[in-house]
């Protein structure tokens, strides 16, 4: 719908009274910051002068004032930033909001603005109200404020494009799949970091991203569908909804260190800070002593298929059976431990007797670890008036006098030689490399530990994400969510980008099982690829999946056969520049990577690998399994003539037709 000259008018006066507006605040509180730096200072010296002379209620008053004076400057600090962030463009969107009460003329962008009167110029996308932008189309619409339920109608919506403080476009129009903002975002052309969405989420997006009626979220969504931005507009909205969450109170389990380095200007774009990441790897890492790394999660996929030795006792390793076998092998273990040592110190003295009735009858409802635990924080109790200082030296000592000395890695080695594994052998050959501990032992390693040692629990982190769950064992998401114990999950994956040949879930429902209180919901809309790459990716795995979102581009996909390679390649390296200037060939195992980085490196081709941490995605090859979850404009998948892709890894192969936005071109695979 076409606006008026004089309604055009009204919105760019609106936009330059809100940017004068936000510049002022910046000049004001930029100096109001300035005089409590310098008041804070003068305070610090203050208390260094008359350290001596202050009794301690006084000294404990005055400290207990600054630190109040400090807490605020830093909030002011943050919304400082935030306005300085947002001052050129202020708002993305607005809707007019009518109940029996009065009209609601709502401008949204990423943080609030306040004029002195409190006359709001902009809303913050995370409230209330501004729900109605992302769920309702014009007409009846309601959404739920601090107060109850509001009730009411939308009679505008609008959507802007705003630059440099300029209104290059002005969109009367609903959010849907045809919505014109959200087009020209689609065919916007990729960059090297993933941005926010926040201008264009949909309404199946925004019922995870505002959920808080559920402690934990499964989150299944197809190739394309956002799941990661929309686990990080979570996060977002969960740090302005929550009191009390910080972004150090949050974990991001990612899929690899490139992805994490891919997702990290979100947040920030966001105008909240970055929160703590890690891998699965690099977890397990922190909870294994003995040896100095694990094997990353590629390596082991990289392993996996060029190297088919012991694929069924891998794929025990992997399972889900494995845990219960692990749980009937420690409490057999448990039944023939035993104490056969007093324990006898200056300030406590328990025979063999008593400390054997604690051990085995007392406290047997419990497992090992929990059971020395509660002993040693009982002695400790009884013996030093109530306190458990003393419970670490005392678990020590309980754990000295057991007749099995409780050595990790025999124990580990022992299980597979045991009656309770369903695969015997004999893996004492893991002891002659303590430089590393391969992927899928670790976790059955750490999981041994903490049913021995109990479970390093955390207690700090409160929100978690797990992106690419798919990718993730039931007993890993029961460990993790062991040793988090207190935090809530979102957890998001998708089962037909399952890469580890040794499991796949039918469903990430199956997830439910793990973790209480948990709402299972699917994202079901690819905004990814077009039309014609999404029916080639149907084709590999039997799917149905649309491309409804996309406008139909009529680039359809080709495939090739190798003759000569290196022409060859050069050729569609030139026709894909047509098509956005992110460019990713992608390979089925880095031998291949290494052979095309070889061909190609005269032309500033980079090369990703397991020590990659950057990447420049103009021009990139890359191993599958490393390019889950990044997006290019143009991709050429390509394998040697005699290692296309076979039945058991279309998964992989999956993977790698979706990394495409707009073209895509097949080596070697007809």
């Amino acid at each position: 719908m076409e606006l008026s000259r004089e309604e055009t008018l009204l919105e760019e006066k609106r936009l330059d009274d809100t940017i004068n507006l936000i510049r002022g605040k910046i000049s004001s509180l930029g100096q109001e910051l300035y005089d409590r730096d310098e008041k804070v200072t003068e305070f610090k010296k203050f208390m260094w002068d008359n350290r001596g002379g202050m009794d301690a209620a006084e000294l404990k008053t005055m400290m207990s004032d600054n630190d109040l004076e400090i807490n605020m400057m830093m909030k002011k600090g943050e919304y400082f930033q935030k306005l300085f962030k947002i001052q050129n463009n202020p708002y993305f969107g607005r809707i007019v909001f009518k109940t029996n009460e009065g009209t609601d003329d709502v401008y949204i962008g990423i943080t609030h603005v306040v004029d002195d009167k409190n006359n709001y110029y902009v809303h913050d996308w995370r409230s209330p109200i501004c729900n109605l932008f992302y769920d309702y189309e014009v007409g009846s619409a309601n959404y739920l404020a601090p107060m109850g339920r509001i009730y009411g109608e939308i009679t505008k919506k609008r959507q802007y494009t705003i630059k440099d403080g300029k209104l290059l476009h002005i969109f009367d129009n609903n959010i849907n799949i045809d919505d014109e903002l959200l087009q020209e975002v689609l065919a916007s052309e990729s960059s090297d970091k993933m941005k926010n969405i926040v201008n264009t989420i949909q309404t199946e997006q925004n019922k995870v991203i505002r959920n808080t009626d559920d402690k934990n979220l499964i989150v299944q969504g197809i190739a394309g569908s956002g799941k990661t931005s929309v686990a990080l507009h979570r996060i977002a909205f969960l740090l302005y909804k929550i009191d009390n969450l910080n972004s150090n109170n949050v974990l991001i389990f990612s899929p690899n260190r490139i992805f994490s380095e891919y997702i990290s200007n979100v947040l920030p774009e966001l105008g909240e800070n970055n929160t703590m990441q890690t891998t699965i790897n690099d977890f397990l890492d922190m909870e294994i002593k003995e040896f100095k790394k694990v094997e990353t999660f590629t390596s082991f996929i990289e392993r996996s298929y060029t190297n088919r030795d012991d694929f069924e006792f891998i794929k025990y390793k992997q399972s889900d059976k494995v845990y219960d076998d692990i749980d009937k092998y420690i409490v057999n273990l448990s039944n023939k431990l035993r104490f056969v040592d007093d324990l006898f110190t200056r300030d406590y003295s328990y025979t063999l007797d008593e400390l054997n009735y604690m051990f085995k009858d007392r406290y047997s409802k419990f497992g090992v670890s929990e059971r020395l635990k509660f002993m040693a924080d009982k002695i400790s109790e009884k013996n030093f008036k109530g306190s458990l200082g003393k419970s670490k030296k005392i678990l020590k000592e309980l754990y000295d006098r057991l007749n099995i000395k409780v050595n990790l890695l025999d124990i580990y080695i022992d299980f597979f030689k045991s009656e309770f594994s369903d695969y015997r052998k004999d893996i004492s050959y893991i002891k002659n490399n303590k430089n590393i501990i391969n992927y899928d032992d670790a976790c059955l390693y750490v999981y041994i530990k903490c049913k021995l040692y109990g479970y390093n629990y955390n207690t700090y982190i409160k929100e978690i994400v797990i992106d690419e769950a798919q990718d993730y064992s039931l007993g890993q998401i029961k460990l993790i969510s062991k040793i988090f114990k207190n935090a809530s999950y979102t957890i998001l994956g998708d089962v037909n980008q399952t890469i580890n040949p040794y499991y796949k879930y039918d469903s990430l429902e199956e997830l439910t099982k793990v973790l209480d209180s948990s709402k299972y919901i699917e994202l079901t809309k690819t905004y990814r690829s077009t039309e014609e790459i999404i029916n080639y990716s149907n084709r590999v795995l039997g799917l149905s999946h649309v491309s409804a979102i996309r406008r139909n581009e009529s680039i359809p996909v080709i495939e090739k056969k190798e003759e000569v390679l290196d022409k060859q390649l050069r050729s569609d390296i030139e026709q894909c520049k047509n098509n956005g200037k992110s460019m990713a060939i992608i390979t089925k195992n880095q031998d291949e990577c290494n052979k095309i980085y070889g061909l190609l490196k005269d032309l500033g081709i980079s090369k990703l690998d397991n020590n990659s941490k950057k990447f420049n995605r103009e021009f990139v090859v890359v191993p599958v399994y490393m390019a889950k979850g990044l997006e290019f404009d143009s991709v050429i998948i390509y394998t040697d003539k005699d290692n296309k892709y076979k039945l058991d890894e279309k998964y992989l192969y999956y993977v790698a037709i979706t990394r495409a936005q707009h073209k895509l071109i097949v080596y070697n695979q007809e």
